[in-house]
């Protein structure tokens, strides 16, 4: 269903919602970091953050490598926008000559 709900949504606001995924995961890979750096941890607390810390680091690359299929998918909207509208241009050119 979450496949079928993308689908409905345009590339713009798909592109905003993984950019907000991907700032929530960034910061939690902030309060991690600080966390590991600055607090006495035990052993398994540590490990713990740290297997969190990877799962965050590989979910933020799958955002980014998702972004940037959407930006490339969204640059040739807007191409495939352009000529159409410089098409129009020219069939009205032609058309009032």
């Amino acid at each position: 269903m979450s496949e079928k709900r993308q689908d409905s949504l345009s590339v713009a606001q798909q592109v905003q919602n993984l950019e907000d995924k991907l700032f929530h995961c960034r910061e939690a890979l902030e309060d991690i970091d600080f966390k590991l750096r600055k607090e006495e941890l035990t052993l398994k607390r540590r490990e713990s953050l740290e297997n969190q810390k990877s799962l965050l680091a590989m979910q933020a690359e799958a955002y980014e490598k998702e972004l940037k299929v959407l930006h490339r998918e969204n640059r040739k909207i807007v191409a495939v926008s352009a000529a159409i509208v410089l098409l129009v241009v020219v069939i009205y050119t032609c058309w009032t000559m």
